[in-house]
């Protein structure tokens, strides 16, 4: 008896050992990802760890993580069942990063300049309360039922953190869950790209960059690769491999969680396609964009002061912190916090062509080019915003436009009907319906705007939460 006992310990121990072996990578994936979520969340947003644990990193496989914050050392270290501990760091002005067995903590580091200095004008325009203007073509009571409505059905799986509405640049609704707030930072994921791309348009604006030149990669120039311009690049339509799946090992979560240069990762993919007729969504081709970006400048410092001097600060982001990978690049493939807020008035900047109270951030034509949809991608993608113009959202207008983030963080941007619409939360749900609009009836006016709860769907979410009159 004693023998099978022991024969089945060391069965039992070999399962482990092999189970460990084949899960190891995963393991560093895992914790790697659970210690850059708590931490950012823990100090950046300014959350508790039980909060972030309760909602954003509770799913599989994610949980099998173990946290430990240091709030005196503003760290967060994780590991799977005691495996490949990984720590996360925060640095004041470029956020918080997973280290490596390399990294000096006590090495000096470059920070952003900013200019937080406030603006005496009213939102959006500056740091005072809104002028309020009654739009006599809004029923406040519907919008206020509808937004309500939306919000808590929704909400009933924690699925929505925030919901902002702007009508010609005045706010008309406003909805947070418990624990968020107007000064609450809520993480954009891949909103990032389109602030990638914005950076791009006032570098265009002021002459700095054309985006119809070549890229500029050494490692391109004698093969096939040379051929890709920078515009293939924003339009996600360079023809390069690159494997975009967050549910397993692949190219964008080694570039996430293993990376020290994460503008690397796409520049040693081959073609799998030609440039201009291979759209494929890449986040190691926004990560690469910010590297181009940053060898424009003269110095590291010039390049981490862009974009907060010529954009971010320039329109009033304050709240907003892009945070950085370990050598010092922009991660613009995801890592861009904000308030609703101010993710609103990046949507706004799109609204009224690039311009801002009056000064040209970028041109126009960049808006223009923005949402020009990407060969190739079937009326889904312009230069890292994706679009309704092939009417993927059949009941949204297809002039929208958005910014689109992990877990349905959204900036719809709607010119036909000066709407900005921002929702932040940790599911997507309903967004198509978010933005349903309908036919205009005979004896209705074309300048209305009205908003109006319509029906309850048989699962209990909220339809036509917004209609749109033509």
């Amino acid at each position: 008896m004693k023998k099978i006992v022991k024969y089945l310990a060391v069965l039992l121990g070999l399962i482990v050992i092999y189970v460990v072996f084949i899960n190891y990578q995963k393991f560093v994936l895992i914790s790697g990802f659970s210690a850059k979520s708590v931490a950012s969340g823990v100090f950046v947003a300014g959350r508790t760890q039980e909060s972030i644990e309760q909602t954003d990193t509770n799913f599989s496989p994610i949980t099998l993580a173990k946290n430990n914050v240091d709030l005196k050392n503003k760290s967060v270290s994780s590991n799977v069942f005691g495996f490949k501990n990984r720590t996360a760091i925060y640095r004041e002005g470029l956020g918080t990063v997973v280290v490596n067995d390399e990294f000096n903590i006590n090495a000096p580091y470059l920070i952003p300049t900013r200019n937080l200095t406030p603006t005496n004008l009213p939102f959006p325009y500056g740091d005072l309360p809104q002028k309020d203007t009654v739009f006599s073509n809004i029923n406040y009571q519907k919008l206020k039922t509808v937004v309500e409505n939306y919000f808590n059905l929704n909400n009933a799986q924690n699925t929505t953190r925030s919901l902002l509405i702007i009508y010609k640049n005045q706010i008309i609704a406003e909805q947070y869950a418990d624990g968020f707030d107007k000064d609450t930072k809520i993480l954009g994921w891949s909103m990032a790209k389109s602030l990638v791309s914005a950076v791009y348009g006032v570098m265009e604006q002021q002459g700095k960059i054309s985006r119809n030149d070549f890229a500029p990669i050494e490692a391109w120039k004698n093969d096939e690769r040379s051929k890709i311009t920078i515009n293939n690049l924003l339009q996600m339509n360079s023809g390069l491999e690159w494997e975009e799946d967050y549910t397993k090992i692949s190219d964008v979560t080694k570039m996430l969680y293993l990376d020290t240069d994460m503008t690397k990762s796409q520049i040693n993919k081959p073609l799998v396609g030609k440039p201009n007729e291979t759209w494929n969504y890449s986040s190691g081709t926004a990560n690469l964009l910010s590297g181009i970006l940053r060898d424009k400048f003269k110095n590291h410092q010039e390049y981490l002061d862009f974009w907060y001097t010529n954009l971010v600060d320039k329109i009033g982001m304050h709240s907003m912190l892009v945070e950085t990978d370990l050598a010092g690049n922009y991660v613009a493939s995801s890592y861009a916090w904000a308030t609703t807020r101010d993710w609103a008035k990046f949507g706004l900047l799109y609204l009224n062509n690039g311009n801002w109270n009056g000064e040209q951030i970028f041109s126009k034509n960049w808006v223009k080019y923005t949402t020009t949809p990407t060969n190739s991608s079937q009326g889904v993608y312009g230069a890292q915003f994706w679009l309704n113009s092939a009417c993927h959202l059949p009941d949204a207008p297809n002039d929208l436009f958005f910014a689109d983030g992990y877990q349905g963080q959204r900036v719809f941007i709607i010119p036909s009907k000066e709407l900005v619409v921002v929702r932040m939360g940790i599911n997507a749900s309903n967004l198509n319906e978010l933005l349903k609009s309908r036919p205009v009836k005979p004896n209705e006016k074309k300048e209305v705007v009205e908003f109006e709860l319509n029906n309850i769907a048989s699962n209990n979410f909220l339809k036509n939460i917004l209609s749109f009159f033509e």
